[in-house]
């Protein structure tokens, strides 16, 4: 293509530009001279992967033509041309390599007349070294395997490239991205990364390499966060493109680790992008040997590639290269078309007589060829350059060995190698072994891939703004050893995390379906994990295990012997059975005494047993709950009660009566006799009686769990649920209300008839005893365990009013004052008029409630 310059016209690039080696046994050779372009085809001169790489084969080739004895008679040569880093232009320049197998089609050269060779003859290429690029590998692969012409690459690493079936003539010395694959996911297991990002070229380099490394991480668990594309050619990708793969990767902030698979150039571009977009220092970049320690990718970036660690194939620097390159001179180094191109690009000058280009005519000063290369100006040397020289090493020794073989190795190429037959050479590729220019062994894999060896990269910041890249370990048939730790930044010097969530505790639930994104929920102390992925409700009564993988069962409560407000409960209702079977024998042993008729003896023997009852409900309501003793509860509390409160209205009743009818009649009213007031008091319990059989019927007693709360869990009678005891009350509260409606009523008898006024106090501290205790039996409905000790001190409480109110002043006279337990005592005085006008100041009127049923005279 023809520019129109500055100063001149000129063709760019010029494709007809070869290096060029004459020799006995030509091979070609495909380097990455220059750098792809946005639209001059051809870019910059490629410093490090072209230039040196050219070099360097052009040094390994004298090392081998200097050497008389290694193919007697035969000297290597060698017929390079550029590929400018593009498939396509690598392709047609590759046409050059097949002309000679074209030519000799059908057994034979073009030949003159007489049998000698024209001048022009075009040599067959017995191989081709190259090409760097993977992309144009595959395509000058699927040419060359046309004419059965072997190839050998030293920089092209993609998997696609080890398939035989495809690619039956491709070789290369550099291993398999495959491998490099495997290191690359080694380094993220490394750093215990489980969430991470992808950013891969456009090319079959990229693809393939993106490929192997996505089916590694599935392997090892590792979440793929983002996979970018990188289009191959950054030209045609303009900065917005770049700028979006940023923001999708910043948009997964959580995936620090960057998995990068390119080019130098590509990623050169990529890191540009990522100082626009702000990113610096964002993310840890995990790179490929495309990009790796090479110029293209972080000179001018070197804060955004700071950190970064990548994969290199191992090798070693060539013996003497460096020295011969640094001392080679454009007037001198006139194999190499490009040099003085290389020689402009490195020093910033035009060289005097040399062709115009896109890039020279930008330079305004002249190059004196005096000009020295070394570091001080900028002459970084190409750490892979080994598998170059390797590769015409192999095809050296490959010769050497079928010219022994083939020609006995005698002096110069016989019949049999000339020309040379592509399959049986390439037989002989595979099998050679030999020992590099450095001293390393060196074999092809059975599939033509180069040995599994890498070394491991860290780009560091080693002072302020100066940068370096370190190896600090290796990667050798699949096992990676780290020899230095890898520095992240010169401010932070440890590699971030690289996971979408923090991994759960034991005790945690793992909330999401994606296998590296969730998020982790504590599970309460009800809660616990029967899986990992949810939290699950313990039944009521039970808590978490510890470790959250079972429930556990809360001790159940309830009122035991041993309690303390138990042993409180039982004493004072031992007291009261102890002093209720006191009175019960001291009332049997003077029941012909005045005072215990006096008091209705019957009755008072069924009132203490109501109140023995009431105090033996305590030992009943303090048991553990039981299908039995929950129906006793049931019975006992309203029977006991009702005894007493049925004896004291029974009383009550027959005084009211009495005395009613003293007022208005002096006949004797009925049923006041011993007999029918037991069987009026009879009847009343009996109330009591049918009410709790029905009550047991509708609601069979029930000994069950009872959850206030979900710490709680109580051993509870059902009936003690709610309002279920008051059921049971109902009735001797009835009995209560009559009782003191009564107690009122008789309130104006007279003294002597002063039992009562003792009813009234029982009654009216009763009625006091029960307002509490109904207040605090509704306030402990979460408490069953209260609730119940409060029943007992109430019932107990009850018992006690009505023994004391009742008993006490007949036991005190009895024992402290039998004289007064005479009948004399029972008297009132009578006015000195009856109702009838009668005089009768010695009459006599018995107590209303003796047990010998006499009402006056």
């Amino acid at each position: 293509m023809e520019y129109i310059g500055k100063y001149s016209n000129y063709a760019w690039p010029n494709r007809e530009l070869s290096a060029v080696v004459p020799g006995n046994i030509v091979l070609g050779a495909l380097h990455m001279i220059h750098e792809r372009s946005e639209d001059k085809i051809c870019g910059r001169i490629m410093p490090q992967g072209g230039i040196q790489a050219l070099e360097t084969m052009l040094y390994t080739l004298d090392y081998i033509n200097n050497q008389s004895n290694f193919l007697p008679g035969i000297k290597l040569g060698v017929l390079a041309k550029d590929d400018c880093d593009r498939d396509i232009y690598g392709l047609e320049q590759s046409v050059d390599f097949i002309k000679g197998s074209i030519a000799n089609i059908g057994g034979s050269s073009y030949k003159c007349r007489d049998g000698s060779l024209p001048e022009n003859d075009v040599k067959i290429i017995a191989g081709v070294l190259g090409a760097p690029s993977s992309v144009t590998s595959i395509q000058v692969a699927n040419l060359l395997k046309l004419f059965a012409i072997p190839q050998i690459s030293f920089f092209s690493t993609s998997p696609e490239l080890s398939n035989t079936d495809r690619f039956p003539f491709f070789l290369r010395t550099i291993p398999s991205d495959i491998n490099q694959a495997q290191a690359m996911v080694e380094l993220v297991k490394l750093f215990r990364w489980t969430y991470v990002s992808v950013v891969y070229e456009e090319s079959s380099y990229g693809m393939k390499g993106f490929s192997e490394v996505d089916k590694l991480l599935k392997e090892a668990g590792v979440c793929l966060a983002a996979a970018e594309i990188l289009m191959k050619d950054s030209g045609v990708a303009v900065n917005e493109e770049y700028d979006k793969v940023v923001h999708r990767l910043q948009r997964k902030g959580k995936a620090k680790g960057v998995i990068v698979f390119g080019s130098d150039q590509e990623v050169g571009e990529f890191m540009k992008a990522v100082k626009r977009m702000g990113a610096t220092g964002d993310f840890t970049w995990i790179g490929s040997d495309g990009w790796g320690a090479r110029g293209l990718a972080y000179r001018g970036k070197e804060s955004e590639v700071e950190g970064a660690i990548t994969v290199q194939p191992l090798a070693v620097e060539v013996p003497g290269f460096k020295r011969y390159f640094m001392n080679l001179r454009p007037e001198t180094n006139k194999r190499n078309p490009w040099f003085i191109e290389y020689w402009e690009h490195h020093f910033k000058c035009k060289y005097p007589g040399s062709l115009w280009t896109p890039l020279n005519e930008e330079y305004n000063q002249s190059c004196t060829g005096k000009e020295q290369i070394d570091e001080s100006n900028g002459f970084e040397l190409e750490a892979q350059l080994q598998f170059v020289s390797d590769g015409v090493l192999a095809f050296a020794n490959a010769a050497k060995r079928m010219h022994k073989d083939l020609c006995g190795g005698r002096y110069g190429l016989c019949p049999a190698m000339d020309p040379i037959d592509g399959r049986t050479f390439k037989q002989y590729l595979l099998d050679v072994r030999f020992k590099s220019m450095a001293g390393t062994e060196f074999q092809f894999l059975p599939n033509g891939d180069g040995p599994s060896r890498y070394r491991i990269l860290n780009f560091v910041q080693t002072s302020p703004g100066k940068y370096e890249w370190r190896t600090i370990g290796f990667f050798r048939d699949g096992n990676l050893t780290i020899d230095t730790p890898p520095i992240f930044r010169y401010e932070n010097p440890v590699h971030p995390s690289s996971e979408c969530a923090k991994p759960c505790t034991a005790t945690q639930a793992v909330i999401g379906n994606n296998s590296c994104c969730w998020q982790c929920r504590d599970c309460s102390k009800y809660q616990y994990l029967p899986t990992r992925n949810a939290c699950m409700e313990c039944p009521w009564g039970s808590v978490a295990s510890t470790n959250k993988k079972y429930c556990v069962s809360i001790p159940q409560r309830y009122l035991r012997y041993d309690d303390g407000i138990s042993i409180g409960a039982m004493g004072l209702a031992a007291l009261g059975i102890v002093i209720t079977c006191w009175v019960a024998i001291v009332f049997y042993r003077h029941r012909e005494t005045p005072v215990v008729k006096a008091s209705g003896r019957e009755l008072s023997f069924v009132l203490l047993g109501g109140i023995f009852m009431c105090y033996s409900m305590t030992f009943v309501l303090v048991s553990k709950p039981l299908t039995m003793t929950c129906g006793a509860q049931k019975i006992g509390i309203g029977l006991c009660f009702s005894v007493c409160y049925a004896a004291i209205l029974t009383k009550t009743n027959r005084i009211s009566r009495i005395f009613e009818a003293g007022r208005k009649t002096t006949k004797r009213p009925k049923f006041i006799s011993p007999e029918s007031q037991l069987v009026i008091c009879g009847g009343l319990v009996a109330c009591q009686i049918v009410i709790s059989l029905i009550w047991l019927l509708i609601s069979p007693p029930l000994a069950m769990a009872y959850y206030s709360n979900r710490d709680d869990h109580q051993l509870v009678c059902s009936a003690a649920i709610g309002s279920g005891y008051m059921i049971g009350f109902s009735y001797p509260i009835f009995l209560i209300i009559i009782c003191t409606i009564y107690a009122i009523l008789t309130r104006k008898i007279p003294e002597a008839f002063n039992e009562s006024k003792y009813i009234g106090f029982t009654m009216y501290t009763t009625c006091i005893i029960w307002l509490a205790f109904v207040a605090i039996y509704f306030s402990t409905a979460n408490s069953i365990m209260i609730r119940i000790a409060t029943m007992c001190f109430s019932i107990s409480l009850s018992a006690t009013v009505a023994l004391a109110c009742m008993f006490t002043p007949k036991v005190h006279i009895i024992i402290f004052h039998p004289e007064r337990n005479v009948r004399q005592s029972m008297m009132v005085p009578r006015p000195a008029f009856g109702k009838n006008n009668i005089p009768n100041n010695c009459i006599r009127v018995d107590s209303g409630t003796q047990s010998d049923g006499k009402y006056g005279v």
